[in-house]
């Protein structure tokens, strides 16, 4: 709020004293600095008045100013009635001196004069009140002023009173309150008479701080540091005020930066002055005191080294030595920054360091400091902020100095970061070219032009102005330039600006058209960063959802981008796909029609094959007439619902790029809800070739209705209801009232669709209203599709009928928008808002991570150390000790040891526990997804660190948990579809199989598919697809440890092949090798030199291969059908298992060293037929699973262990 009206009143009556003071002689007689006694008293009343105008000019000077000199009640009331007025709701500064008039009275009165000034006369604050109201700041120097303010309060609070009985009321209580008042005194206090003093001290401290706090220190410094230093020499004082590299404006500057520091105003000077001679100065709201604060220490310090220079300054003309106090404040700002606690205050040095800024000799070390300050966290920037560090950088900004150029740009970025709406004053002023002309400056570096990009995105976004001004300095082209710059923060940021900038800006759309700006973006689709691909995906679905008006050309660029969005749906990243869902939401919205026809369409063709549909539908899920899908519920019997329900175990993203899973209270699993599936006629989609961009999008949301990651597929079945909403609506529409079209308006073919889905296209789109403002209100499913809708409704009627609800509302349930969106921009932002400058607290050595980490390696080689020396007992000791025997809740499936834990964990079917093989423990199992698939792999990845289950399922799909040994903090971290297009067979399947490769960060996926998809976990994206060339599918693969390019798969028709990585797909196949016969049931390549390959299937040879060669070097015949094979990661053996209930374990030499068959008896071991083994990384034990729920883990005797 700004003062932009003041009022100076001024009742001094010159040469006469008041009655009710008695002045001694000689007193204080100056008034602004001059005697006005000198002069003629009507000259001098007037010289005091322009000399106190001039005096707040200084600080306000654009304000508009009004003296009343002498006033009268009438004068006062016109005055402020006009300033008023005039300042409407800003605020108005009352300035009242009552040197020559008596003391306020008992009543609320204060005094002026009649018109011949024989008398004075009371002039009430209640009728102030009712002539000036608020918002105002009120200014008091007279003796008493304390009661001034209590009398403001009394009459405020009458009437409050006066406003519950009367209504009328002329004065708005908020406005009264709304009001700021500071008094020279306190109610029961008379003004100092000190001669050495001004007699307007009070305004004095106001008005000219530093030259009043020089005179108070000259008078009270009792000539003990600076003897020789007079008030004449204070008078004399050489330079200006606003000059800095003058003694009184280096002075000046220094008293500002301490007052800021102490209470960022002028009032602290007034409180210290004012209290030495007697006065309390009182205000409202009340301030803490500030007089006895230690930076009045630090000033006193100043002045003493300052002044002691001046009698050689004045008399011998020396120059004088500049002060080091702002070094000095510096210097300590840096130790706190350095040294400071964690449970710090903020520092009190913070408003000098700003004052600094002005200082071009230490600019650059506090823009470091200050840098270093606001990467803390969001209270630093809030304190920063409340100081006023907003016009100090702001006004940097009119520098082209280039060493400030990084430094601003640290600094904004983290301002915008906490506090998006200085965006306003940056554009407002212009000084958003000073960022702009750094993203277009090809001589910077990189990583300062990323945070150019990420101001300049924070400006444009959702700031019409911002977007204006930037697209008229073609921000369009400076981003698209920067797509393929090699660092990926800069090609992220350069995609948001040009999300941020299109969205909802039709003229910056039309010049990305130009600049074919948006066909740019394509390629980054494949980027190696996740971010930059999501940030892609968002800037492609602002592009599209345009709600102006449609051309041709509109229309086709749109459905060439939905074309390229609907082949993201296969990527790795959560992040991507569920942006995906959102850009897709925005181009289903835009040809809402289309995509309802397409449906339609496929559903009456479904009703003309109803034998087919009922093959392909054997879920036991039926399809409701007019589209609706019924959800089974294994518990209640009917379904209840007609929509896709949304899981409830999933959580959002929360300024977090992974999302957590929330268990259940009764179980740690997931919800056991029934998942539903689509429509079953929109099965087709999936089976059939797309024919035109609808096509695409509908197969690529019935994808994402199927997402292993449960918050992507919740916003997909959103939007897929919405959907079908209005297909039932279209498809309830009696055929006979819909208009025929010859063909799309939009250019698009409409090979296989009929005329009546187009022409129920047309209607539909034209008779229901797709504003996105509309109320975004849940579905009703409290009652079946055939008892919400009426038999009689139209297309456009108003849809179920909920007795609970007006017509009003019905419509809005049943046509709301998806309620689907994403915190993209604002996850993206998160990264700014934490610190930059410090290390990574893993690599930090003053952390305490960093020294976990270190114990925990340490630890681990002593395991990995006492594991290998184990290795030579071997030939001496069976593996046939039983040391852990346990009946799991379900028949395991697969198991893995924890390498650097006593745990090993345990899959079933869908389920999955950890156990304690040391101390028989485990947690509560939990599920592994809502829709019962299989698990056919699983491995422990990232041991050394935090460690993560990666767990396969037979519909291809990859889940990645984290704390799976802790039931309170089970977290999905990822999960995506690892594999795609799974082929189905009545023969046996073998899912999805994999092999982790922990230094590269690379996994190896096959299975039910004729290739071997290779993935980079780290970048959430897939490097390589190499085809197998098998007819059969994968059951095994192995690539070994060792950084080899060469992978091992198994096959179901008994071939072992070898592929190289480093050559082109089509090439990649190096050997295929045929000695075995039946299924592969485990293929596994050793580290090392040699590389050599073990293989064993199901008919029960084990044979060793040299990848040199085509044909076995050795050959072991188990005599046993095998279910189940394992190979030591270091040791030289394996372990074979059978349904025969028989465990063999054989050194590589083919050395039977045990053999655990079951037997009866009492104490003796049970063993069932084997489902799965597994030896531990590095100990000489294993783990068996048998169809019995039994797991057991077997060892060498204590001694050998």
């Amino acid at each position: 709020m700004k003062t932009v009206s003041v009022a100076l009143v001024l009742c001094l009556n010159v040469g006469v004293d008041p009655p009710d003071l008695i002045k001694p002689t000689p007193c204080a007689r100056l008034e602004c600095w001059l005697d006005p006694l000198t002069m003629n008293p009507n000259k001098s009343l007037e010289a005091i008045g322009n000399s106190l105008q001039k005096q707040y000019e200084r600080w306000q000077p654009k304000a508009r100013y009004k003296q009343s000199l002498d006033p009268t009640v009438e004068e006062v009331k016109k005055l402020c009635l006009s300033l008023r007025r005039n300042a409407r709701d800003d605020r108005v500064l009352f300035h009242y001196n009552g040197h020559g008039v008596p003391k306020p009275t008992q009543n609320g009165e204060i005094w002026v004069f009649n018109k011949n000034y024989t008398q004075y006369i009371p002039l009430s604050i209640y009728d102030l009140q009712s002539w000036i109201t608020g918002p105002t700041v009120f200014a008091y120097d007279c003796s008493n002023a304390g009661a001034i303010i209590e009398h403001y309060k009394h009459f405020c609070q009458q009437r409050s009173d006066e406003s519950v009985t009367d209504s009328d009321n002329e004065v708005p209580i908020e406005l009264l309150k709304n009001c700021i008042h500071m008094a020279s005194c306190s109610a029961n206090e008379v003004l100092p008479l000190n001669p050495d003093l001004p007699a307007d001290l009070f305004t004095s401290c106001l008005t000219t701080p530093i030259k009043t706090a020089l005179r108070w220190f000259c008078i009270n410094n009792n000539n003990l540091l600076v003897p020789n230093v007079t008030l004449e020499m204070i008078e004399k004082i050489p330079g200006r005020l606003n000059d800095r590299r003058t003694l009184i404006g280096e002075l000046n500057w220094i008293f500002t930066a301490i007052t800021d520091t102490i209470a960022w105003n002028v009032l602290p000077i007034t409180e210290r002055i004012m209290r030495s001679f007697n006065c309390s100065p009182t205000s409202h709201p009340n301030l803490p005191a500030t007089h006895n604060h230690p930076m009045w220490y630090t000033w006193d310090l100043v002045l003493d080294r300052c002044l002691s220079q001046l009698p050689s300054i004045i008399k011998n003309g020396q120059e004088f030595t500049h002060s080091t106090f702002f070094e000095d404040q510096l210097t300590a700002f840096q130790v706190w920054l350095a040294l400071g606690s964690k449970e710090r205050r903020v520092p009190e040095q913070l408003p000098v360091v700003l004052q600094v800024l002005l200082s071009q000799i230490h600019r650059i070390r506090a823009l470091d400091l200050l840098g270093k300050f606001l990467d803390l966290g969001v209270w630093a920037v809030e304190s920063a902020l409340s100081v006023g560090i907003f016009p100090y950088v702001l006004r940097l900004l009119q520098s082209s100095a280039r060493e400030l150029k990084p430094r601003m740009l640290f600094i904004w970025a983290k301002v915008l970061a906490h506090d998006i709406s200085c965006q306003v004053d940056l554009v407002k002023d212009g000084a958003y070219k000073y960022f702009l002309y750094i993203l277009a400056d090809p001589q910077m570096p990189s990583k300062d032009r990323a945070m150019a990009a990420y101001v300049m995105a924070m400006i444009v976004k959702d700031n019409p102005n911002g977007k204006e001004a930037a697209q008229q300095n073609n921000i369009i082209a400076v981003c698209t330039e920067l797509l393929d710059d090699s660092n990926p923060l800069l090609r992220q940021w350069a995609v948001l600006c040009l999300g941020y900038e299109w969205h909802g800006y039709d003229p910056a759309r039309w010049c990305a058209v130009r600049d074919n700006a948006y066909e740019k973006l394509y390629h980054l689709l494949s980027d190696d960063c996740v971010e930059v691909r999501a940030s892609v995906v968002y800037a492609l679905g602002t592009f599209v959802s345009n709600k102006n008006d449609r051309s041709g050309q509109a229309d086709n660029i749109d459905q060439g981008i939905g074309m390229t969005l609907a082949g993201c749906v296969k990527d790795a990243s959560p992040v991507v796909r569920k942006e995906l869902v959102v850009a897709l939401s925005g181009f289903v919205l835009e040809f809402e029609s289309y995509f309802i026809s397409t449906a339609s369409k496929l559903m009456r063709d479904s009703d003309s094959e109803k034998e087919k549909n009922r093959a392909g539908n054997n879920q036991g899920s039926g399809a409701a007439a007019g589209g609706w899908v019924y959800l089974p519920n294994k518990n209640n019997g009917p379904p209840s619902s007609p929509l896709l329900h949304q899981s409830n175990d999933s959580s959002h993203f929360q300024g977090s790029r992974r999302s957590r899973l929330i268990s259940s209270p009764s179980s740690n699993s997931l919800s056991a809800s029934t998942a539903s599936e689509y429509h079953p006629a929109l099965e087709r989609l999936l089976l059939l070739p797309p024919r035109n961009v609808y096509n695409m999008v509908w197969r690529a949301l019935i994808t994402l209705l199927h997402d292993p990651f449960p918050e992507i597929s919740d916003l997909g079945k959103e939007l897929y209801n919405y959907l079908m909403i209005k297909v039932t609506a279209s498809n309830s529409s009696p055929t006979g009232s819909l208009r025929q079209f010859d063909s799309f308006s939009l250019g698009v073919s409409s090979q296989g669709l009929d005329d009546a889905s187009v022409s129920i296209a047309k209607k539909t789109s034209k008779g229901i209203e797709r504003s996105r403002s509309q109320p975004q209100m849940p579905i009703s499913d409290a009652m079946p599709h055939s008892q919400q809708f009426s038999s009689k409704r139209t297309v456009f009627g108003r849809g179920p009928v909920n007795s609970d609800s007006s017509d009003d509302e019905t419509d809005n349930r049943i046509y709301r928008l998806p309620n689907v969106k994403t915190e993209l921009g604002s996850w993206c932002s998160s990264q700014f808002r934490k610190s930059l400058l410090k290390p990574i607290k893993q690599y930090d050595p003053s952390s305490q991570e960093y020294y976990d980490n270190e114990w925990k390696f340490l630890i681990n080689a002593e395991i990995r150390a006492g594991a290998a020396a184990s290795y030579r007992y071997l030939s001496k000791s069976q593996l046939d000790d039983e040391c852990f025997i346990q009946r799991t809740n379900f028949s395991p499936q697969i198991i893995r040891f924890m390498e650097y834990q006593k745990s090993v964990v345990v899959a079933g079917q869908n389920e999955i526990n950890v156990w304690n093989w040391e101390q028989p423990s485990k947690m509560k199992p939990f599920r592994n997804n809502l829709k019962n698939h299989k698990i056919t792999a699983m491995e422990i990845i990232n041991e050394h660190h935090s460690p993560l289950l990666l767990v396969g399922t037979d519909d291809g799909s990859l889940r990645l948990w984290k704390h799976f040994d802790d039931d309170e903090n089970l977290n999905l971290v990822t999960a995506w579809k690892g594999l795609s297009d799974m082929l189905k067979s009545s023969f046996r399947r073998s899912g999805l199989v994999m092999s982790w490769e922990q230094e590269a960060g690379k996994l190896l996926c096959s299975g039910d598919v004729r290739t071997v998809s290779i993935w980079d976990v780290r970048k959430e994206m897939k490097i390589q697809e190499i085809p197998t060339g098998a007819d059969s599918c994968v059951t095994s693969i192995s690539s070994g440890a060792d950084k080899s390019s060469l992978l091992v798969a198994g096959c179901g028709d008994g071939s072992v092949r070898l592929f190289d990585r480093r050559l082109p797909a089509s090439e990649s196949r190096v050997k295929t090798l045929f000695e075995h016969k039946a299924w592969v049931v485990k293929v596994h390549k050793q580290s090392g030199g040699s590389g050599n390959i073990i293989s064993g299937s199901i008919a029960g040879d084990v044979k060793f291969w040299d990848p040199r060669f085509t044909e076995s070097v050795k050959t072991i015949n188990t005599q046993c059908t095998l279910s189940a094979m394992d190979v030591h990661k270091e040791a030289d053996i394996f372990v074979c298992g059978s349904a025969t209930q028989v465990i063999q374990v054989y050194n590589h030499s083919g050395e039977l060293n045990s053999c655990i068959k079951y037997h009866d008896g009492f104490r003796v071991q049970r063993i069932g037929a084997i489902s799965c083994l597994a030896f531990h990384p590095y100990r000489v034990m294993f783990a068996a699973g048998g169809a019995d729920c039994l797991l057991s883990v077997y060892s060498p005797p204590d001694k050998r262990r």
